[in-house]
């Protein structure tokens, strides 16, 4: 493993333990060259999944962007990041175990409100309006009526 502040190639592990949702491995490791010591996550890789933008570009799936996105729309709510992690990797796991090598953003996006939905309505219609895109305050009206609607049935 490559050291992050003096690119050394060479590291030791010093300490691995199981992430708190259990889907990776958390390694404490120490440059032997500049003995700095750095943290990283083993995870389990099914398959490589790609992404497909519009326009029919393609990249490669970024958990650290997709928890990027969960976590911008949970922000000030009282959601803990283990569960951000845990709804993460259960759209990970979703994805790798699905057969497909590409998915489409509209489908991830759909996994991501579904997972939010139970977990905070605040962070849910956050989440929302960038995916879907309200440009209006009477989009954001319409949806949150929605929303308290489903809550309430």
């Amino acid at each position: 493993m490559r050291c992050p502040f003096c690119a050394h190639e060479d590291s030791q592990v010093k300490d691995s333990r199981p992430s708190e949702d259990g889907g990776a491995i958390r390694r404490r490791r120490q440059c032997s060259a500049c003995g700095a010591r750095f943290t990283t996550f083993e995870r389990i890789q099914l398959r490589e999944l790609s992404v497909l933008k519009s326009e029919d570009r393609r990249e490669p799936f970024d958990r650290e962007k997709l928890i990027r996105s969960v976590s911008i729309a949970c922000r000030k709510r009282p959601i803990a990041a283990p569960q951000i992690e845990q709804l993460v990797s259960g759209i990970q796991r979703q994805l790798e175990t699905s057969g497909e090598t590409e998915v489409g953003t509209k489908r991830i996006g759909e996994m991501v409100m579904e997972g939010l939905k139970g977990l905070d309505s605040v962070a849910y219609i956050r989440f929302a309006s960038v995916y879907k895109d309200f440009r209006e305050a009477r989009d954001f009206e319409e949806f949150a009526g929605s929303v308290t609607e489903v809550a309430r049935g």
